[in-house]
């Protein structure tokens, strides 16, 4: 048999398997693989192939570097388990009425709750006129509520509190006392600029505002927060792998930037902004969302050890004011995720009016309400995030409603002398439109116990049908404003309404126990792992300092 000379031989024979790395395994492979053709005539083929064969397999193998024991003996598994959080949720019509740094706001959110998450609803915070609802959206109210709500919530804790309740720290009551010593001076400065004839066209705007009060890392609320778990199962749909989610974190739009310094008609609750600034993350409870739409202004905040829990959040506004389509009525929606729990806040002005068929037009606000709010798709890791209200866990709605009650003034009257809720409540239009099936199905109120919130006469007890001068101005009192909900885990503890003067409507409150589902992530071993491990480890690969030890026992023995 003809061979061919050694160096065609050695060329012919050189795999091409490994790249330069390798090149010290390719030259022992070569040279063991290619001697091979010299042991034909001797009978020894099988055998010095068998030996080689074995040598390439042991080296190819102590190379390997992303093979690990785990990824074959353990399997991460998660598990789902159920908490409760407490969710706090007021509505209240202020009128048209701008508040000021003396308006109290314990009728609409007490101070010592201690929920877990506050959903604030407003209607109608600038007056529903022409310029508001067509040229220009003032910002000021806005201003002025967000500076009033976090006075509230983050305000130092009374001594006689609770020991194990969180307590802030001295820059957190630095800021909550300059904030309320400075308020009144900054909204007055800020009246002052803006009645100059430029100050359309400067005023700040919603996102620069609430700045102060939101987390340092608040592009994070609006990405996904899905688990690891979650992302592994669905590698190709996961979150990161969303092109939304980078948008959302990197469009400049939602950038926030802060140019207030430069602005003659910033807010002093933004000029507050530098300790503000300097403090927030101490704060207790933080603003997660806040969006308005003419007169309709939601807000939510939540406890700081929270907000890192939350992701995908997200509004839609449905505008069903004028020609349909306009923002003096109409809804808010925010959209949101708490650990593995969907949540949608709804907070709504609907069509006004007592005359007979305008709840008609108030159950077509719901419906269209229901069937244009759309949210959009953040990410599909392994479960579908929802986009349309109903689509989610729990759902909360809140607002002016606008249901009357079907009877007459003088009717209505006497019932509220003899605090006969039961046969007033009989009469609700919302509770006869539900009971018919022909809105709001499939939702649920909890009892009324408290008197109709609506008309008041200005900073009065008294309604104002009773103080009206003609029949055409008298309203019948009325529930107008409602929180209903939707979803299962849902458990109202209370439903109740403030005595502030401040405006003809009462403020109206509930208080909820939600369920949370919470996964946690584990790795789960098989009972046998020691002597699988000691079996396995001859197939695996070592480290290099072990193959050359190993190496270097064999040439010690041959």
């Amino acid at each position: 048999m003809a061979f061919p000379d050694d160096d065609e031989k050695m060329k012919g024979c050189r795999p091409k398997l490994f790249g330069t790395k390798d090149k010290k395994v390719v030259k022992r492979a070569d040279y063991q693989s290619c001697s091979a053709a010299h042991l034909v005539e001797s009978g020894e083929l099988l055998k010095s192939v068998g030996q080689s064969a074995n040598y390439i397999h042991k080296e190819v193998f102590a190379e390997v570097r992303s093979i690990r024991l785990s990824h074959l003996l353990g399997h991460s598994s998660s598990t789902t388990k159920t908490e409760p959080f407490r969710i706090f949720v007021s509505t209240w019509n202020v009128g048209g009425n701008t508040p000021t740094a003396e308006l109290n706001l314990d009728d609409f959110l007490p101070a010592d709750d201690n929920s877990d998450i506050y959903v604030l609803g407003f209607q109608e915070i600038v007056p529903l006129n022409a310029g508001n609802v067509l040229v220009v959206e003032d910002n000021e109210p806005a201003a002025r509520w967000l500076a009033l709500i976090n006075r509230t919530l983050n305000k130092p804790v009374d001594s006689n509190a609770d020991i194990f309740q969180h307590k802030p720290s001295s820059s957190l009551d630095s800021t909550s006392s300059l904030s309320s010593s400075n308020l009144d001076a900054s909204f007055s400065s800020r009246t002052r600029t803006a009645s100059g004839s430029s100050a359309i066209f400067q005023k700040s705007s919603l996102k620069s505002i609430r700045k102060p009060y939101m987390p340092t890392q608040r592009k994070l609320l609006k990405l996904c927060n899905c688990s690891v778990e979650m992302t592994r199962k669905s590698y190709k749909d996961a979150c990161f792998g969303c092109p939304q989610a980078y948008a959302n974190e990197t469009d400049s739009s939602e950038d926030d930037t802060d140019d207030r310094s430069n602005d003659p008609c910033g807010y002093i609750v933004d000029g507050m902004n530098s300790a503000a600034s300097a403090s927030r993350d101490q704060l207790k409870y933080n603003l997660v969302s806040c969006k308005r739409m003419v007169g309709i202004f939601i807000t939510v905040w939540a406890k700081k050890e929270l907000v890192h829990h939350i992701g995908h959040v997200r509004t839609s506004c449905i505008g069903r004011g004028i020609m349909g389509y306009l923002g003096n009525k109409g809804c808010i929606s925010v959209s949101m995720t708490v650990h593995q729990t969907s949540f949608c806040f709804i907070c709504s002005h609907l069509a006004s009016g007592e005359k007979e068929g305008d709840e008609l037009r108030r159950n077509l606000d719901v419906l269209e309400i229901l069937r244009l709010t759309q949210f959009q798709r953040i990410c599909r890791a392994g479960r579908r995030i929802p986009e349309k209200i109903l689509d989610h866990d729990r759902v909360i709605w809140l607002g002016d409603l606008n249901y009357r009650i079907s009877l007459s003034y003088e009717d209505t009257k006497k019932l509220l002398t003899e605090n006969n809720w039961d046969a007033l409540f009989e009469k609700d239009q919302l509770n006869i439109e539900r009971k018919s099936g022909r809105v709001f199905k499939g939702w649920s109120e909890e009892k009324i116990y408290f008197a109709p919130t609506y008309k008041y006469s200005s900073n009065s007890d008294s309604y104002a049908g009773e103080t009206a001068t003609s029949k055409k101005k008298r309203r019948t009192p009325a529930w107008c404003d409602r929180i209903l909900w939707h979803g299962d885990g849902i458990v109202q503890l209370s439903y109740f309404r403030g005595e502030s003067k401040f405006s003809d409507h009462r403020p109206v409150c509930g208080t909820f126990i939600v369920d949370v589902e919470i996964q946690e992530s584990r790795s789960k071993r098989r009972s046998s792992n020691t002597n699988i491990r000691i079996g396995a480890e001859e197939l695996l690969p070592t480290s290099k300092s072990k193959a050359n030890k190993n190496k270097g026992n064999k040439g010690s023995g041959t």
